[in-house]
């Protein structure tokens, strides 16, 4: 198990890496220059390397429905974590792309670890719930930008760019490449550009040839410090609301520490 899991991870290094030594991102200018306007929005031209956000959250899966605290926190390096404290009792979630290994891995109530598998950990950027990260991701090389149009989604008139990372080299045979398992798609608005929507798969863990779609919606951005910052995070699967954040607080640039996103060696190494 964990051999066939290192080579396909190693597969699909090597197809990143490739790219960025044969190709440059093929992006659409107008994408590109959207999204350029879109990070300017929400950073106002400063730097970001961190991001910590606490309220309150609602989760919904099945005939489940709980709610309580949140703690979710992100670094521009490419790292996430979601500390939900429920009624059922604490749920984790960590995504690691920052390290040799991209590596994750998630917990319940029972605090058992179980690995994240790592079809599922080759989105742009960890971090779904802050769209500043992905974007910004999305605008460096090895990933490629383009303009969809511009649409109307839940009733908000939107310009559609898709990103996803790039690759030179075809997949293995029956394997899904590389593009589609990074693919997202963001929804700027097309007053402000600032994102209320982005779209990506998740995927079963014996299966990264099969989709299930996710939308994020962003709302009530508030100013923190010159970044704007979505203060309401909805994530629906297949339509359906999992899960409902409503932000009360938010830091930027308070030097989180990389050992809050680390998966340990049991985790890495295929933990149920």
């Amino acid at each position: 198990m964990q051999s066939s899991r290192l080579v396909f991870l190693l597969v699909l290094l090597t197809f990143a890496k490739t790219a960025l030594a044969q190709q440059a991102t093929a992006s659409a200018p107008q994408a590109t220059a959207l999204l350029q306007q879109a990070l300017s929005a929400l950073t106002g031209g400063q730097p970001l390397n961190d991001v910590t956000l606490s309220g309150t959250a609602r989760r919904i899966a099945g005939s489940d429905d709980e709610s309580g605290t949140a703690v979710l926190k992100g670094l521009a390096a490419g790292a996430s974590r979601v500390d939900l404290s429920l009624s059922s009792g604490q749920h984790s979630e960590i995504r690691n792309l920052s390290t040799a290994l991209p590596a994750g891995s998630w917990s319940g109530p029972d605090a058992i670890a179980h690995r994240i598998a790592d079809h599922n950990l080759m989105l742009i950027d960890p971090a779904w719930f802050f769209p500043l990260f992905p974007i910004s991701r999305g605008l460096t090389a090895g990933y490629a930008a383009t303009y969809i149009g511009q649409e109307t989604r839940n009733g908000k008139a939107v310009q559609h760019i898709a990103i996803a990372e790039t690759s030179g080299v075809p997949s293995p045979s029956g394997s899904p490449s590389l593009a589609h398992l990074s693919h997202m798609d963001f929804f700027l608005d097309a007053a402000t550009l600032l994102p209320a929507a982005a779209t990506f798969n998740i995927h079963p863990d014996n299966d990264a040839g099969r989709d299930f779609p996710i939308e994020v919606q962003f709302s009530d951005y508030r100013n923190v410090n010159g970044v704007q910052i979505p203060f309401h995070v909805q994530k629906f699967l297949n339509n359906g609301l999992i899960l409902d954040l409503q932000f009360s607080s938010a830091a930027v640039n308070t030097g989180l520490s990389p050992t809050e996103f680390a998966v340990s060696a049991q985790q890495i190494g295929g933990g149920k």
